[in-house]
């Protein structure tokens, strides 16, 4: 009987779990505390994917999504200046964004990706 509420248990923490999809599998770089980021360069400029999580008592994946695409933009401003070069504008529609939550340790997490291209 203990058993088999310890197994219900189990599966039901672990149910709560999701994790977002991993849109790369370069090398991710520390870029503060709750980000971190990779570049792969591209003919016309480069692919970078962040991924973003925070501790949140009350779910709010939203604000998460919010801070990721945030996040995203800066620094993909961030990467071409250090090259010194300038990007197109990125484009909204072209970000793709998973998220996911752990409800055992309440981190909300999200990654995101865009193409972004070299000024002409």
């Amino acid at each position: 009987m203990i058993k088999d509420i310890l197994a219900i248990a189990l599966i039901a923490t672990l149910a709560g779990c999701a994790a977002p999809a991993s849109y790369t599998t370069a090398s991710m770089v520390d870029y503060d505390k709750d980000t971190t980021y990779a570049v792969v360069d591209t003919p016309d400029g480069f692919d970078l994917t962040v991924n973003y999580g925070r501790y949140q008592f009350i779910p709010e994946s939203p604000a998460v999504a919010t801070a990721c695409k945030a996040a995203l933009t800066s620094i993909a401003w961030d990467v071409a200046k250090r090259r010194g070069r300038e990007i197109d504008p990125v484009n909204e529609q072209r970000i793709r964004i998973s998220m996911g939550r752990n409800g055992f340790s309440g981190i909300t997490t999200c990654s995101a990706n865009v193409p972004a291209a070299w000024k002409k």
